[in-house]
């Protein structure tokens, strides 16, 4: 390879262009023309000796190469971000800055309503704005800047997407405090003789992962609810002698009014930070992705205000 062809900008193009996989999707990220990428292309070809992205029904596909370049082309590039960011600093007391934040209801509650009590104390000038998570749409929606961040199982997320890891979920059963019939060692047929509240994210739905691991095993559960919202549940099981499977981060602070019993067969599941290229550098977003970690790790008693129930 001749450096001496070599400059920051072309490595800046390449990235665009392995990210976007489309030259005018590449172009207008840098805000260069069609042509100008093109060309920059061509000479990237010629410095690298390879096609590195290849001609697509839509766009185009990275040859074998560019696929190998893009973990190191960014993990230089953040390099020298970095120390540029540093003379850029974010002052978040005194930051304008909105944040939309895609996710669930569960991670709402879980994640964004920390964040934000947090956020009012270190940064007043940052809102947030939450949108309900879109997987089909996510990369589009972030490609527009309609959404800055989401939070989800990063295995699932756009490969073009950045991603963080933040926390390893599980499920526990949860009944109130004094149901008569669940203790902290369930037997797997009591269980099913439980009366069972369910979640559906597409809603009306009976069945989920839990009830396919008991009919593999010869059994059925008595499922007698399914709710649209993870956030109705702990209320409902604290009035009732209805159970369920909820993310624990959802009542970890809830004891005084449930019981939480570990059920091992119900698989956890990873939650993580996704964001986009176009963001990665921005010192205000940086500092909130930051400040998104900080709010999932900091101490149980300080998550969440207690509510009266109604």
């Amino acid at each position: 390879m001749d450096t001496k062809q070599l400059d920051l900008n072309l490595l800046v193009t390449l990235e665009a262009l392995l990210v976007e996989q489309n030259v005018t999707k590449a172009a207008a990220r840098l805000h260069l023309s069609q042509p100008a990428v093109s060309a920059q292309l061509s000479r990237l070809r010629d410095v690298f000796d390879d096609p590195l992205l290849l001609p697509a029904h839509r766009g185009m596909t990275p040859t074998a190469k560019g696929l190998e370049l893009l973990a190191p082309l960014r993990h230089a590039l953040d390099q020298v971000r970095g120390v540029v960011a540093t003379e850029r600093t974010f002052h978040p007391a005194k930051a304008k800055l909105t944040v939309t934040i895609a996710c669930t209801d569960y991670l709402q509650a879980a994640v964004v309503m920390p964040l934000v009590i947090d956020l009012r104390r270190k940064a007043p000038g940052v809102r947030v704005a939450v949108r309900h998570l879109d997987l089909g749409q996510l990369e589009a929606q972030m490609a527009r800047g309609d959404v800055d961040l989401a939070l989800m199982t990063p295995q699932v997320a756009p490969p073009n997407l950045r991603t963080r890891h933040l926390f390893d979920e599980r499920y526990v059963l949860i009944g109130r405090r004094n149901h008569p019939r669940l203790r902290q060692a369930i037997t797997l047929d009591e269980f099913v003789q439980l009366e069972h509240v369910i979640v559906s994210v597409r809603g009306g739905d009976f069945v989920t992962p839990v009830d396919d691991m008991l009919t593999s095993l010869g059994r059925r559960r008595h499922v007698v609810l399914s709710a649209a919202s993870f956030l109705v549940v702990p209320e409902l099981i604290s009035q009732s002698d209805f159970v369920a499977l909820v993310p624990e981060r959802l009542v970890r602070d809830r004891t005084d009014k449930l019981k939480l019993v570990e059920f091992p067969p119900a698989e956890g599941f990873a939650v993580g930070l996704v964001w986009h290229e176009r963001n990665h550098g921005h010192t205000g977003q940086r500092w909130i992705r930051d400040a998104v970690v900080a709010a999932v790790d900091a101490p149980t008693q300080t998550r969440r205000p207690r509510t009266r129930a109604r």
